[in-house]
């Protein structure tokens, strides 16, 4: 696909305002399939800045109020399944993310050398976070990652369902597996979740699920993360655990384990030596 840089055009916006709905979580089969869903909580976003400009920044409000987009927002919802916050739209290209050193860390396009980043091509899932989490660079993983440290971001979430999110959505997920990307020698988790409103959320809990119900994804996923970095005449990521996806349980045990490294640092109990805003 060609890179959408080169039809790049900067649109001026305003603090353009519009709602971001979180949705209730369907507690049985029959919910899960409903099309129209109760909201637990609304959100607008504020948008700041023209797109495609340095200056671009998305907010995330609640009830009038300026919210932080990393941690205003729960990780847990109901049901065992959390919240994903959507940086960038399944079939974009352009690399956002949210700026974790940034008062409100709002999301913002990322950086390099002074270039606005974009994709060599389009992603074909919906990409975030989690909120309230955050990969410790200062705690180093075991022998099945190379000993591989967090890289001092909140995890991320690849969403492989039908619909399409929207930038700054916030969306009760169900995780169903995890991949241990290391990149340039840092640990950098992707989850694998499907929304709880998708048609084919009751079909799927596991690992497993998914290799049933969208064959060859997960595999899919993995090449995607592995080469993406390679048009740039880069070396192909590794991913721990011999390349291989793990379940659910494990899933659960690391979103866990990086909400825990998160409230160290939120609280002080870790020093905030990387200088992110946690107010």
């Amino acid at each position: 696909m060609p890179c959408p840089t080169c039809a790049c055009q900067a649109r001026p916006i305003v603090q353009r305002q519009r709602p971001v709905t979180a949705l209730r979580p369907a507690p049985s089969a029959t919910r899960f399939l409903r099309t129209a869903v109760q909201a637990q909580a609304s959100y607008t976003t504020e948008e700041k800045g023209s797109s495609n400009t340095l200056e671009y920044r998305l907010f995330l409000q609640q009830k009038g109020q300026t919210i932080s987009t990393w941690h205003d927002i729960p990780l847990y919802g109901d049901n065992g399944t959390v919240n994903f916050i959507c940086e960038i739209p399944k079939e974009s290209a352009a690399k956002m993310e949210v700026a974790t050193d940034e008062d409100k860390t709002p999301i913002k396009q990322d950086i390099k050398k002074g270039k606005l980043r974009f994709y060599p091509y389009n992603i074909n899932w919906n990409y975030g976070l989690l909120p309230q989490t955050w990969e410790d660079p200062a705690v180093a993983g075991g022998k099945e990652v190379d000993n591989s440290a967090g890289d001092n971001d909140p995890v991320d979430v690849v969403e492989i369902g039908s619909k399409t999110g929207e930038m700054g959505g916030v969306y009760p997920v169900k995780p169903l597996a995890i991949l241990a990307m290391i990149d340039d020698g840092e640990l950098d988790w992707k989850v694998v979740a499907i929304r709880t409103d998708d048609p084919k959320a009751s079909s799927v809990n596991d690992v497993e699920d998914v290799e049933r119900e969208f064959p060859g994804e997960l595999e899919k996923i993995r090449v995607w993360f592995r080469d993406y970095k390679t048009p740039d005449g880069k070396p192909q990521n590794k991913f721990g655990y011999n390349d291989k996806p793990q379940n659910k349980d494990f899933t659960l045990k690391i979103i866990a384990e990086t909400h825990e490294a998160y409230n160290r640092l939120k609280s002080g109990e870790r020093e905030n030596t990387e200088e992110l805003a946690l107010a």
